[in-house]
């Protein structure tokens, strides 16, 4: 099904997992899409697996947290499709991993700067075109909305921080026709995962494999979600299924978290 069919889907925070994932499945459900991040040669790679599946791309290298460029972002999209029905914000920098009173404040400012303003600054600048076209944004949260785990609290700071902002968001924009939403998954089983299972094998002389098996023991569908899976919840939020949908925040975790 060509869920977005005649769309226009921005997705910001493009990268080699979830974010090529979105643009790539977005494309795949017959969506124009317009890629973003810092790294322009990333953006490029992506750009060939949209045009596989036969869709238009545009790639504009932005930094969400600077006026200036996410401003450019949007010209460049509008001047290129003339409209946009969907806005998906994956853009994300790590807060620091430590413990909340051990935290340097600094860090955690400059990680909110993408985390939730860099969202909220795309979101005000993209609205009157979001306006235009009834569309969408989707949110992509993060499970860490579930837990408090020690070391975590930056990071579930910041996604509160997002997950509040949607919600907000969407009461201001629904009766202009926008819907917001968000997504949030739990582990990814992409390569960075892959990676740092290695490494905790590592530590512990262990195959990787073996750290994934013992995680996967503990959720519901004894496996962890992949990329592709993930972004098939955000093509649904974005299209005409999803129309009665706002406000809410749709977990994707194989029954890792209950909510």
């Amino acid at each position: 099904m060509l869920l977005l069919e005649h769309k226009v889907v921005v997705v910001s925070g493009v990268g080699p997992g979830l974010g090529q994932a979105i643009a790539v499945r977005s494309a795949r459900a017959g969506a124009d899409v317009v890629l973003a991040a810092r790294t322009g040669s990333r953006l490029d790679e992506v750009a060939k697996l949209v045009a596989d599946h036969g869709r238009r791309t545009l790639t504009v290298p932005t930094d969400i947290t600077d006026e200036a460029s996410a401003t450019a972002l949007v010209a460049a999209a509008l001047a290129e499709f003339d409209r946009v029905d969907a806005l998906v914000h994956n853009a994300f920098a790590m807060p620091p991993m430590r413990e909340m009173v051990a935290v340097d404040l600094d860090a955690v400012r400059s990680s909110h700067e993408t985390n939730v303003l860099g969202a909220l600054r795309l979101t005000k600048l993209f609205l009157p075109a979001l306006v235009a076209a009834r569309g969408s944004v989707v949110m992509v949260n993060s499970a860490v909305l579930r837990h408090s785990r020690r070391t975590f609290g930056a990071y579930k700071m910041a996604k509160s921080a997002l997950l509040s902002l949607a919600q907000t968001l969407s009461t201001e924009l629904g009766p202009q026709g926008v819907r917001v939403n968000s997504v949030a998954p739990s582990y990814i089983w992409a390569d960075v995962l892959k990676a740092y299972f290695d490494y905790l094998g590592g530590k512990r002389g262990v195959p990787g494999q073996q750290i994934y098996d013992e995680i996967a023991a503990t959720v519901d569908l004894r496996r962890l979600p992949e990329p592709d899976e993930i972004a098939d919840v955000v093509v649904f939020l974005a299209s005409d299924l999803a129309r009665a949908v706002t406000g809410q925040c749709i977990d994707v975790n194989c029954g890792e978290f209950h909510h």
